[in-house]
């Protein structure tokens, strides 16, 4: 792995708060027996913090996993980590696998898959695939801002355009409507949707909550765009966080189906690891007089606790809370016209040589 690009100068003192970032420090490793404090840290006002991007020089590209939750076995992840600096990212934990922090290492120590398209043709062509839909992206956003100058994401759907591979696409950017070309051929014969994740209809919680990620409107004209190419489009409502965003629930289904949305579903906040205290300390900066009330409302769906892990209930939540949030969304749909079902794709037109024709001998 190799340090190849890096966005912003971090040279000038800001606030407490780290404009632009969703973390405000980096929790210890979980893994790690020791950590590193700089006493500069102590001394200096809070900085900016630099983006720098690295090679990923991973050997495959299609992850598997056996969860009941998730709605698909196996997944494409072009990058590892996410700008996007969501502060209750479910995947920034992954980051310690990588030797490095939850908290800002994963929004601003970006990993780069370049030869991702390359890796997929090889798996797509491999006589042991058996076609079935990917997920993009199963863990860190397909669409974050760095796509737009690297297009591992463009380069990966090309090559499931050639073999005709079906996709499912979620994303908070609405960089996806640069790919519309692309994904709407798959669309054409059944093989790709795509979902645009809301949490908030309103920008300041969304700049202050997931602060690189797309404004609501621009997701929503995004929902517009994709429907108008013929794609089928949906809205994850997610992370639903109570006390905080739940009431928005039905006003964003209506916004989604108004522009175009044919589909919806949620998820509830989950904070496992390192998230917890990240989001609470977010919380305590942002809302100090709703920290209580939410945080309260959180263990409620966890049975007392802050996370749960256990199948059948990280997703949906339990108690009181868990049923509220569950009627609210129903009645959401019914109120927007939306169906609440999984957009099932076609395998049929896959082409195992890529569209290219085999030569006669």
């Amino acid at each position: 792995m190799t340090d190849s690009y890096q966005n912003s100068s971090g040279d000038g003192p800001l606030p407490s708060t780290l404009r632009g970032r969703g973390a405000q420090g980096n929790p210890r490793n979980r893994f790690e027996m020791m950590e590193t404090v700089s006493d500069f840290e102590h001394r200096a006002p809070a900085r900016s913090v630099p983006t720098r991007f690295y090679r990923d020089s991973t050997e495959s590209i299609i992850a598997r996993n056996n969860s009941p939750d998730l709605g698909f076995d196996k997944s494409i992840n072009p990058y590892r980590g996410c700008e996007h600096g969501c502060v209750y990212c479910y995947a920034r934990p992954t980051h310690e696998f990588l030797g490095m922090s939850a908290g800002l290492d994963f929004e601003s120590k970006i990993m780069f898959k370049e030869c991702a398209p390359s890796l997929l043709a090889r798996e797509l062509a491999a006589p042991q695939w058996k076609p079935e839909v990917l997920a993009m992206s199963g863990v860190t956003d397909p669409y974050q801002p760095i796509e737009r100058k690297l297009r591992i994401t463009r380069g990966c759907l090309e090559v499931l355009v050639r073999h005709r591979n079906p996709v499912s696409i979620i994303t908070k950017n609405s960089l996806v409507t640069r790919d519309r070309d692309l994904i709407a051929q798959l669309a054409a014969v059944g093989a790709a949707s795509v979902c645009l994740s809301i949490t908030t209809l309103d920008p300041r919680l969304t700049a202050r909550m997931e602060p690189r990620t797309a404004s609501p409107q621009r997701k929503l004209d995004a929902i517009g765009k994709l429907a108008h190419a013929g794609i089928p489009v949906g809205v994850n409502v997610a992370p639903i966080i109570p006390g905080l965003n739940d009431e928005e629930v039905p006003a964003i289904l209506c916004a989604a189906r108004e522009a175009g949305a044919s589909f919806a579903g949620y998820t509830l906040i989950r904070l496992p690891y390192a998230v917890k205290d990240l989001f609470l300390t977010w919380l305590n900066q942002e809302f100090p007089d709703r920290r209580e009330k939410i945080e309260s409302r959180i263990r409620d769906l966890r049975d007392g606790n802050l996370n749960s892990s256990r199948f059948g209930e990280r997703m949906r939540g339990t108690g009181t809370w868990g049923s509220h949030i569950r009627n609210l969304f129903q009645l959401g749909l019914r109120k927007a016209g939306l169906d609440n079902l999984t957009i099932t794709l076609s395998v049929d037109h896959f082409r195992p040589s890529g569209g290219r024709q085999m030569s006669l001998f």
